[in-house]
């Protein structure tokens, strides 16, 4: 058997990197089987060991345990989880400041998920070329506050190469992921980063404000400066898995140290006596956009369970 990296996956077929060639390789039924609450069992960035076939073929031996990965809720009706991507050194949520809009109850669901399964994030506000005045301070605000929580940020336009310098050091010799909605410029993004790498680049819809989808399946990419970037399809929702309610506030970094002033251990920060995280935001030491993300990420959460 030889041990290899999946960095793209089809569907059906899967492509493993072993260093010296890459092998078109089958997921044996079984593991579909092993993984019901699953849509995909195997993601991109999974080490898997591989046995080749005289046909030049792989099949897919063993999944290896991984050390984290970016999971959400299953969409189109379909129940589980979905793996987006796995075995990451940083994650970066991208976001444009218009066309379309950003959205920070996105950015809010992204990092609870990255907090919750072990990943470092980032975040990144692309199209800067686009920004107006007010929309500058805006962006710094969002950055001295995110910057706050430890959470590495960049603003970017795929126009203006010297915006990327910094971003680019940061991918260096890791693997990455950039994740978000359709059209906000991910793949732009990389075609700047790494002239090696050339995609079709779609156009916002002027209909729906909206991004096409350009990108149709999670690939990992090599880039130049020796690191490896995730590039996934577009996501319009971020729907959280596996997190109960009353655990939410763990992943909000700023209400770590006030949930523990509160009466009860199963608190949600919402209505119960004696909460330490309320106190915390009506003496102004939450923001209120977070605690505005918090209470509808929890509304969606307690609908779910």
């Amino acid at each position: 058997m030889q041990k290899g990296r999946i960095i793209q996956s089809t569907g059906s077929w899967y492509k493993v990197d072993l260093g010296n060639e890459i092998v078109q390789s089958r997921l044996p039924g079984r593991f579909r089987l092993e993984g019901k609450e699953v849509t995909n069992p195997i993601a991109v960035g999974d080490w898997v060991d591989i046995t080749v076939g005289k046909d030049g073929s792989g099949n897919i031996e063993k999944i290896h345990q991984r050390d984290n990965y970016i999971t959400r809720q299953a969409t189109h009706g379909r129940r589980g989880e979905q793996i987006l991507v796995s075995n990451l050194d940083i994650a970066f949520v991208v976001q444009s400041i218009k066309q379309p809009k950003l959205k920070e109850g996105f950015i809010d669901r992204f990092l609870v998920t990255c907090e919750a399964y072990e990943v470092p994030a980032g975040i990144i506000v692309n199209k800067m070329d686009l920004v107006s005045e007010n929309g500058e301070a805006f962006v710094e605000e969002l950055k001295n506050l995110y910057e706050g929580f430890g959470y590495k940020f960049f603003s970017t336009s795929a126009t203006e190469p010297n915006s990327l310098k910094t971003l680019n050091e940061e991918l260096s010799d890791k693997t990455s992921v950039f994740i978000g909605p359709s059209g906000v410029g991910k793949t732009s993004l990389l075609n700047t980063i790494d002239p090696n790498f050339s995609e079709k680049v779609g156009e916002i819809s002027s209909f729906s404000n909206k991004g096409k989808h350009t990108t149709t399946f999670a690939k990992l990419i090599k880039l130049s400066n020796g690191g490896f970037l995730a590039d996934t399809p577009g996501i319009r929702e971020f729907g959280l898995f596996n997190i109960e309610p009353w655990e939410l506030s763990l992943y909000f970094p700023e209400m770590l140290e006030p949930r523990r002033e509160c009466k009860f251990n199963t608190c949600t920060h919402l209505h119960e006596p004696s909460c330490g995280v309320m106190e915390a935001f009506e003496q102004g030491k939450i923001d209120a956009g977070r605690y505005d993300s918090y209470i509808k990420i929890l509304e969606s959460l307690q609908t779910i369970n």
